[in-house]
């Protein structure tokens, strides 16, 4: 019987063969890409950026919303507009959490655009890519940082709402949950603080404030307590809906004002003003204070980190031909 030489074994069909079972065997992971749609929609995104333009023009505080609707989003099962989804026989929504009810808006602008979009490249862009876009729009609408927006994310089909309750952070957070919270989504207390600055614009209800200016003592100036007072009274139920600027000098204008407030002790909500109260972030808050470059860098990158949080991609997900409901 001959010899068969090892040589003759490793012919460039075995290699081949190989190879390919190895990587058939490999998780396979799409990755985002700010290109993604340069060829299946190249209108895209500038179809968003003039329907933000036109939503921010209309009211300044749209800006701050869709910002938020994007980090509410991430927080809860990844970036995958599952925020979006209305109540149905298969779906408990998350606009019905504590922290999302009577609180976070923009759903029909984002739902506007989709729309557009769908006109022109139907069944190609997600609803959370439309999202994460008009996050970075809002926030040059108002004179805030740009970033680039990675982008093949894909939509859920299932909703989180009981994830809503803990993944979200609360008014009243310690710094050392902040802190938590935001480093189980892979962010940084830095990225934290940075993100946190979204706050320079925007505006608060009075029942997510009122034991602040009413209770808070030395950690709040009185001069501020006493302004924020005379539009939410100190009864429960009375006034809650009233609305007051998370940034006091500035509120319609994305700078590091907010910092400033904080130094001041005028921080609106409680969950602010322990971001500079004798911890670990008071460094931060001091040098963005001084250094508003520093902050729109530093805030663009978080941006960008937020945005990557669990996003469905490849096959997994769908393409929502309308926002709030599953195909």
């Amino acid at each position: 019987m001959g010899v068969i030489s090892w040589n003759a074994c490793i012919s460039p069909a075995n290699i081949f063969i190989a190879v390919f079972l190895i990587l058939s065997n490999m998780p396979c992971e799409a990755q985002l890409s700010p290109t993604f749609y340069d060829y299946t929609c190249p209108t895209a995104l500038s179809i968003i950026r003039k329907a933000v333009r036109t939503a921010v023009s209309r009211e300044r505080r749209m800006a701050a919303s869709l910002i938020r609707l994007h980090f509410h989003d991430c927080f809860v099962q990844g970036c995958d507009a599952s925020i979006l989804l209305d109540d149905s026989s298969s779906i408990q929504s998350e606009k019905n959490a504590p922290n999302n009810l009577n609180s976070v808006r923009g759903y029909e602008v984002i739902y506007n655009i989709k729309s557009k979009v769908e006109s022109m490249c139907p069944g190609v862009v997600s609803c959370a890519d439309i999202v994460a876009v008009a996050a970075r729009d809002s926030s040059v609408a108002v004179s805030g940082p740009t970033w680039e927006v990675k982008l093949g994310r894909r939509d859920s089909t299932t909703s989180g709402l009981s994830q809503a309750a803990t993944n979200l952070p609360g008014f009243t957070d310690s710094l050392n949950k902040l802190i938590t919270l935001f480093g189980s989504k892979g962010l940084t207390a830095r990225d934290m603080v940075a993100l946190s600055g979204s706050h320079t614009i925007g505006q608060a209800r009075c029942l997510t404030f009122r034991d602040r200016i009413y209770t808070n003592g030395t950690d709040i100036d009185a001069g501020f307590a006493t302004t924020r007072r005379r539009r939410c009274p100190i009864q429960n139920g009375n006034g809650d809906a009233n609305l007051a600027p998370l940034e006091l000098v500035t509120p319609n204008s994305f700078d590091n004002n907010y910092f400033k407030n904080l130094i001041q002790k005028k921080g609106l909500l409680q969950s602010d003003q322990v971001l500079f109260s004798g911890g670990s972030t008071d460094a931060i808050v001091n040098e963005y204070s001084k250094s508003p470059k520093t902050f729109r860098s530093d805030f663009a990158s978080a941006m960008v980190k937020m945005g990557d949080i669990e996003p469905l991609t490849g096959s997994a997900g769908v393409i929502r031909k309308f926002c709030n409901v599953i195909n």
